[in-house]
C-alpha cells in the first residue's frame, strides 16, 4: 500500500467531519460470538484496502482472543494501513500499552467499567508512550472513571455479555448527553438509519459485524462515510 504518513487518530476522525462526511471508523473483526467467522478467508491487506478507498477515518482492530484476534496480525495492519489504527482488547496494565506502543498503534481502548479508578492512570500511560487513550463506557456508573478522557466510546452493547444480544443504538442518546468530549458510538451498528441516529449524540461511529459481513465491502462502506444527515 506504498509509503505513508499516519495522521493522529482523532485528528482523522475531526478531518473527515469538517470535509462533511461522516467519520466511521471501519473494524477488521476476525470472528463474532453472534456470526462466527467474519473473515471469510480473506487476507486482512483486502479488507484495509477495501476500507481506505471507501473513505473510513480510521481502522479498528480487536485483539482479544475471543474474538479471534492476535497480535502478530495487529502488527501488520499497523504497518500496512494508511490510515491510524486502534486496538481493542480488554488492557489491564501497564505492559499491554508498552505493547502496543511496539506495535505503533495509534489510539488504545481501555473499558472503564473493567479498570475502574485505574483509568485515569492507564490514560496517562498512553499519552507517555504516544498513543491515543479511547475510554470506553457503556453504563451511567462507568462515566466518573472517565471523566478525565479526553474521547469517549459509548458502547451499544454490554461488554461483560460478550455480544450475545445484537446491541442497543439507544444506548448512545443516553449516554452522550452526558459527556462533554468527543464521542464515539459504537456496536449495533447495522444499518445507514442506525449510523444516522447515532451521529445526533456522537462525532463518530465504530462499525464492525456489518462491515465484515457485507458483500461488496468498499461499495457498503462508502455508503456509510457518505449518507446525508
Amino acid at each position: 500500500m506504498g509509503t505513508y504518513l499516519k495522521s493522529g487518530f482523532i485528528n482523522s476522525l475531526k478531518s473527515v467531519v469538517s470535509s462533511g462526511r461522516n467519520a466511521v471508523i471501519a473494524e477488521i473483526k476476525p470472528y463474532s460470538p453472534i456470526h462466527g467467522d467474519l473473515m471469510k478467508g480473506r487476507d486482512v491487506e483486502d479488507i484495509l484496502q477495501a476500507y481506505f478507498n471507501a473513505g473510513a477515518a480510521a481502522i479498528s482492530y480487536i485483539t482479544a482472543a475471543d474474538f479471534g484476534g492476535s497480535f502478530e496480525t495487529l502488527r501488520k495492519i499497523c504497518h500496512l494501513s494508511e490510515l491510524p489504527v486502534l486496538r481493542k482488547d480488554f488492557i489491564r496494565d501497564a505492559a499491554e500499552i508498552e505493547r502496543s506502543a511496539g506495535a505503533d498503534v495509534s489510539a488504545l481502548l481501555l473499558v472503564a467499567r473493567h479498570l475502574k479508578d485505574r483509568t485515569d492512570e492507564m490514560v496517562d500511560l498512553c499519552f507517555e508512550h504516544g498513543i491515543e487513550p479511547v475510554v470506553e463506557v457503556h453504563h451511567p456508573e462507568d462515566l466518573p472513571f472517565a471523566r478525565n478522557a479526553d474521547v469517549v466510546l459509548i458502547n451499544n452493547r454490554d461488554i461483560d455479555r460478550m455480544e450475545t444480544d445484537s446491541g442497543d443504538v439507544s444506548v448512545t442518546a443516553r449516554i452522550a448527553q452526558r459527556i462533554n468530549c468527543f464521542k464515539i458510538s459504537g456496536s449495533g451498528i447495522g444499518s445507514i438509519e442506525d449510523l444516522l441516529f447515532v451521529l445526533n449524540y456522537a462525532d463518530a461511529a465504530l462499525i464492525g459485524t456489518a462491515f465484515m459481513m457485507a458483500d461488496d465491502t468498499e461499495r457498503f462502506v462508502r455508503a456509510f462515510v457518505e449518507a446525508k444527515r
